[in-house]
């Protein structure tokens, strides 16, 4: 339960200090370059900014168009949102962990939002139920995927999405972003909340940025120290760092 946690506590006391400035900063207000948020869910930049601009690509006939698959908060100057940081996470679930093509994506995202009604299904929790059983199921027949080829890519999809939390609006609240490539999926140091440190990595047990965590890291400061100074496990320290450091 939410209750339960300390961290809800620290995310109710910062909004409870700084209403005015966390009511201006919402899911979908612009608050991240295509670099930073490249760097937060794991992705390179240049497939991010393709996702959100579209590209042009030389064909035999000549030049073909790549339409982008992720709407921006602001194109002027170009800006993502906090929801768009959920959209990335979740197309990369599918797109870059499996390599598949792009135009099967999108046009398994058109089936479900048509067949189901639902408007932006990335970001939607019917992603876990039926919604997302119909995005799958038609994703695979597009790509071809054997048996085994769509219970792995469902496992996975899956995982991603338990890194997100939904408000009782069914709309992402929080994201739990992958420390590393490497860490194992049940790990959820990290958090990123738009209404906590204007949306930027947190560890999730006390709200403290893991870019300051890194900066003291970097100065020379021991990890047992720091971990004492915002009463921190150590291994908290650790994976804050490991999550700024693994970009």
């Amino acid at each position: 339960m939410e209750a339960d946690n300390p961290a809800f506590f620290f995310y109710d006391s910062c909004m409870s200090a700084s209403h005015t400035r966390s009511a201006a900063f919402g899911r979908d207000a612009p608050a991240y370059t295509i670099p930073e948020a490249a760097r937060y869910v794991r992705l390179p930049v240049a497939t991010l900014r393709s996702w959100v601009l579209g590209r042009h690509y030389p064909t035999a006939e000549g030049k073909a168009e790549f339409p982008p698959l992720i709407r921006p908060a602001s194109r002027q100057p170009l800006w993502l949102s906090f929801s768009n940081l959920i959209e990335a996470h979740v197309l990369r679930s599918l797109r870059t962990e499996h390599g598949v093509p792009v135009k099967a994506l999108r046009s398994a995202l058109a089936y479900a939002e048509k067949t189901l009604g639902i408007d932006r299904l990335l970001l939607r929790q019917e992603l876990r139920t039926d919604a997302g059983k119909v995005f799958l199921d038609r994703y695979g027949e597009l790509i071809d995927l054997t048996a085994s080829g769509q219970l792995a890519m469902r496992r996975l999809f899956e995982e991603h999405l338990k890194r997100i939390e939904w408000d009782s609006s069914h709309f992402p609240v929080r994201l739990y972003p992958f420390p590393s490539a490497a860490a194992p999926s049940g790990e959820r140091p990290i958090v990123i909340d738009p209404r906590v440190a204007f949306g930027r990595p947190v560890v999730a047990s006390r709200g403290i940025a893991t870019s300051t965590i890194a900066e003291r890291v970097d100065a020379g400061e021991k990890v047992a120290d720091i971990a004492a100074d915002y009463d921190l496990a150590q291994s908290e320290v650790e994976q804050a760092v490991i999550y700024e450091r693994a970009a």
